[in-house]
């Protein structure tokens, strides 16, 4: 198990992000969510080096990742009894969530966020994460009223054998962030093959300002 703050993290990192019982459904699989290229495994250093001051611990209450077009609000996600990260109600297809026991983000220490790739509708949250590129930015507001600013350092995408727990939920110096879904291929008796992670770090925050809240 990997240990975030006080909690014990299991090696299977989540319950299930996503069915694909819509995409069986469509056939050829051809509308399979992007994974990410080799390209974007590899942080550029110049980026890593621009870290901005570690925020007061605050609950975050949404994230939204302009890229991809991703503006959704955020729930507490607790350990199933096996240990592995529960996730957010897969019928609420615009809902992520944020590990509570462990870093807030935005805060020194490594925090996590969890969202389903899809459902048995479609698309779910972070359908297209794997689509993301190293220079991008995630945003979470937070419950203190601020804004915690992230750029993306790498996406990668891991199989379930070979997930790298110490390097996506290890300890951190700065204030870093992992967004996860599901990917990495779909088996039929198995489901999603892996995971895909983005890393990110703080690089910026600033007061909440008034906009329309996406659902």
């Amino acid at each position: 198990m990997r240990r975030i703050g006080d909690t014990a993290i299991a090696a299977v990192t989540v319950v299930a992000l996503g069915t694909a019982v819509w995409l069986l459904g469509a056939g050829s699989g051809t509308h399979a969510p992007p994974q990410p290229a080799a390209a974007e495994g590899r942080p550029d250093p110049a980026e890593e080096r621009l870290t901005a001051a570690a925020l007061e611990p605050s609950p975050p209450t949404r994230i939204r990742i302009p890229a991809i077009r991703v503006n959704a609000p955020l729930m507490g996600l607790a350990l199933t009894p096996s240990g592995s990260l529960d996730v957010p109600p897969a019928e609420k297809k615009n809902l992520a969530g944020w590990y509570e026991a462990g870093t807030t983000p935005g805060e020194t220490g490594t925090a996590v966020v969890a969202g389903h790739v899809d459902n048995t509708e479609g698309p779910a949250v972070f359908y297209d994460l794997g689509a993301l590129r190293r220079g991008a930015v995630i945003e979470v507001d937070r419950q203190d009223g601020t804004v915690a600013v992230f750029t993306v350092d790498a996406v990668e995408v891991y199989s379930a054998r070979a997930f790298p727990d110490d390097k996506v939920y290890g300890a951190a110096a700065r204030p870093e962030l992992r967004v996860i879904t599901c990917g990495g291929g779909y088996s039929k008796t198995t489901g999603y093959q892996g995971n895909v992670v983005v890393f990110a770090h703080l690089t910026g925050s600033h007061a909440v300002t008034s906009r329309p809240a996406a659902t």
